[in-house]
């Protein structure tokens, strides 16, 4: 197979600007010219193991920062954008926007918000009042849209959570065959916090709802066991690492403090997951199973859903699984929830073909 040559450029000059460099003072600590690193800054030339690797040992990064696929996912972007009618007939080669991305991230990612703004600005405009339109938030994206984006520029994959629930999932295995009497044990052992299963939550505590005052956690009966386990480990994200949760949030630089606590959740959501389906567990259970989400849904005791989450978060460096991507689908096509470890997005022009297999599936 034909190595991947790596540019990286721009990741290098901030690198450099970052620590206050000359080209030719921090071509001198990596032991390069000073016109192989304008090269390279300038993705005039690819990037060698070499540099790489002198590149960790003097800034002590990890080469994995600077080698991720970045300018695939924004590549990815780009030709999704230029896909809209209101590009018709000024279609970049591939090529050009590949050197684009490359090149100078930034502007592109800068041209991915204005497109999406002026979509966004014209599908509302087809569909709400004077009154919206003038509203001044049109151009905005939507809380949800902020926290999609932000999932998705981290590969679906947030390591922090995923190892600290990992190392949970280890204390829980005393008693591996029953996960959900285990997170009641340990909320109760190391927290003093009493678990009620009950049938008497309603409204937005319908699921699970905790009173810091009694010490008492109810989650609805209504829900399957698998659900109320995840529910036990939201809890537990919340009070063992909302400090990471909300740091991380901090840093994703939300438009909206709305963004900003949606994206909360779903980091506690995330850590849920990683808990009741532990990385490297899971990662090894689904290769002996061929990937038969019913055999692993048994096996782990969690729904088919929570499997089929799970596999579009394997992407922890140096122990990926398949870069799945997850999709809810209703009858009518809508899609409900989608989480990516890939580059793959689904249209965003036009209606879902009606011959699409998940209305198949429904049928």
């Amino acid at each position: 197979m034909r190595e991947r040559k790596l540019f990286i450029g721009q990741k290098i000059r901030q690198l450099r600007e970052a620590h206050s460099l000359t080209q030719a003072e921090f071509a001198q600590k990596i032991s390069i010219s000073t016109s192989y690193l304008n090269q390279m800054e300038n993705n005039q030339r690819h990037v060698t193991a070499s540099v790489l690797l002198s590149l960790a040992e003097v800034f002590k990064i990890d080469i994995v920062a600077l080698s991720d696929n970045d300018s695939d996912r924004l590549l990815a972007d780009l030709l999704e954008a230029m896909a809209d009618p209101f590009f018709k007939d000024q279609m970049p080669s591939t090529r050009d926007l590949k050197q684009f991305t490359q090149i100078t991230p930034t502007i592109a990612r800068s041209f991915l918000n204005l497109h999406q703004a002026l979509r966004r600005a014209g599908e509302r405009m087809a569909e709400m009042d004077g009154t919206l339109e003038r509203s001044g938030a049109l151009n905005d994206p939507t809380p949800f849209e902020e926290v999609r984006d932000f999932f998705h520029y981290n590969n679906n994959y947030i390591d922090v959570l995923d190892r600290a629930a990992e190392a949970l999932a280890t204390r829980l295995s005393q008693n591996p065959d029953d996960l959900h009497q285990s997170l009641i044990a340990y909320l109760k052992d190391s927290w003093n916090i009493k678990v009620v299963v009950t049938d008497d939550l309603k409204g937005a505590d319908a699921m699970r709802r905790f009173s810091a005052a009694s010490g008492v956690l109810s989650v609805s009966n209504l829900q399957p066991r698998s659900s109320q386990s995840f529910q036990l480990a939201h809890q537990i994200a919340q009070i063992e690492h909302g400090a990471d949760i909300a740091k991380i949030a901090a840093a994703a630089n939300f438009k909206s403090h709305d963004a900003e606590e949606i994206c909360k959740i779903g980091l506690a959501n995330y850590f849920a997951g990683a808990s009741i389906l532990p990385y490297n567990d899971f990662l090894n259970f689904t290769r002996h199973a061929r990937y038969d989400l019913q055999i692993i849904a048994h096996h782990f005791g969690a729904s088919l859903e929570q499997v089929a989450h799970r596999l579009s978060t394997m992407q922890r460096a140096g122990e990926k699984g398949i870069p799945f991507f997850f999709a809810r689908v209703d009858q009518a096509g809508n899609i409900t929830k989608r989480h990516s470890a890939t580059k793959l997005q689904f249209a965003r022009f036009g209606s879902a073909c009606p011959l699409w297999n998940v209305h198949a599936a429904f049928a």
